[in-house]
């Protein structure tokens, strides 16, 4: 077994959503890391093996968590070949477990990533026909190991991907539905609203589900990745599966149970909640969110409540004007129903924020899936 970088420093390298840059700070803080350090998008730091298992499997922030192998200059794709088999291979594989590559190339030679996915696969496979006549496979939805590729100004770094692929896909959403926001965009949003559960939660228009899972898996500290099957740790050389069961253990034993109604949520679409209401039952307390299928305008009031809610647009509308309309109607329900309530509001496309008729007291944007989204804050008296 060779010595590798994350091994040498025990630095690795934390991705987040754009926007979520304080979040994810204070997060990797409170799981334990130090040494921690801005890069693009994304933190590194310092952490011994029980800190990062710790991080892979609690972090709600993180979308991914490397630990790089190599770091090197690369100016063509024969470099990278040649450089890649410097690696042995069997530290991370055998023949009967699979791989996938993600790779992201920019200002360099190698301005195709596919193509330099290709090149450090070919590289792979090539050894381990050499040396066994066959080679493993590839499996790009569940491999066992994630590896990834980051060439930036013609300097190349091959890491593992600790978690085995984007921390946002937590294992409870198995129902398909229009635009859903992303896992760990909903965990942000909730982070920067400093909900404690001290009011109520609502949702008015809660779709699957994402905001109120999100929700409860805080409040009663439910990893983030509990439901997650493969993790890229596992094929770490130096992969400690005592620690690793011990630091699951713990976690799940720090479960606290969620109190009935301090979360609900509504939507006017029946499939939605048939899909949350799915989504809920993998919870251990899911049943104690309560649900509706409701139009919001039918709602009495909510007076006194943290409302948090994503409304909908683009894809899930009609017509431009359809979205004006009801995030007016919106704005008038928060201002005349919802008394003594601060309301979180998420826009996927920021200039949706002025048809609500309400002026915000604090704005953070956020990116999620390529949309250069924005929270507001709106406190109602």
């Amino acid at each position: 077994m060779s010595t590798y970088l994350y091994q040498e420093h025990r630095q690795f390298f934390a991705q987040h959503a754009g926007g979520a840059e304080e979040a994810a700070a204070a997060e990797l803080k409170e799981l334990g890391a130090h040494s921690i350090q801005q890069g693009h998008l994304g933190y590194y730091f310092k952490a011994d093996p029980e800190i990062l298992y710790r991080i892979v499997y609690m972090t709600r922030i993180s979308t991914r968590v490397l630990a790089p192998l190599i770091h090197f200059d690369c100016h063509s794709s024969n470099y990278l070949y040649k450089t890649a088999q410097q690696i042995d291979w069997t530290d991370f594989l055998t023949l009967t477990k699979t791989f996938a590559i993600t790779a992201n190339t920019a200002d360099s030679q190698l301005r195709n990533s596919n193509y330099a996915a290709q090149i450090l696969k070919d590289a792979i496979v090539d050894q381990f026909r050499e040396t066994y006549g066959e080679r493993p496979n590839v499996n790009t939805r569940f491999p066992d190991l994630q590896l990834n590729l980051y060439v930036h100004k013609n300097r190349a770094r091959i890491s593992v991907d600790l978690g085995g692929g984007s921390l946002h896909k937590r294992g409870y959403r198995t129902e398909r539905v229009a635009a859903p926001m992303q896992e760990n965009v909903a965990a942000t949003i909730l982070r920067l609203s400093e909900w404690d559960g001290n009011q109520p939660l609502f949702d008015p228009f809660c779709g699957s589900g994402t905001l109120l899972i999100e929700a409860a898996m805080k409040q009663t500290h439910l990893p983030a990745a509990r439901f997650r099957s493969k993790f890229g740790f596992l094929r770490l050389p130096d992969f400690d599966p005592t620690l690793w069961n011990q630091i699951k253990t713990d976690a799940n034993r720090a479960v606290i149970s969620l109190p009935e109604y301090q979360i609900s949520g509504s939507d006017i679409d029946a499939t939605a909640i048939q899909a949350a209401t799915t989504h809920l039952a993998m919870l251990p307390d899911g049943k104690n969110i309560h649900l509706q299928t409701q139009d919001f305008r039918s709602i009495e009031s909510l007076n006194h409540h943290c409302i948090i809610t994503n409304p909908p647009y683009g894809i899930r509308m009609e017509t431009p004007q359809q979205t004006a309309l009801l995030l007016k109607e919106f704005g008038d329900f928060l201002k005349q129903k919802c008394t003594g309530s601060t309301a979180f509001v998420y826009f996927g496309e920021p200039t949706l924020s002025k048809k609500l008729g309400l002026k915000p007291d604090q704005k953070w944007p956020l990116r999620t899936g390529g949309l250069e989204g924005i929270l507001c804050r709106y406190p109602l008296y």
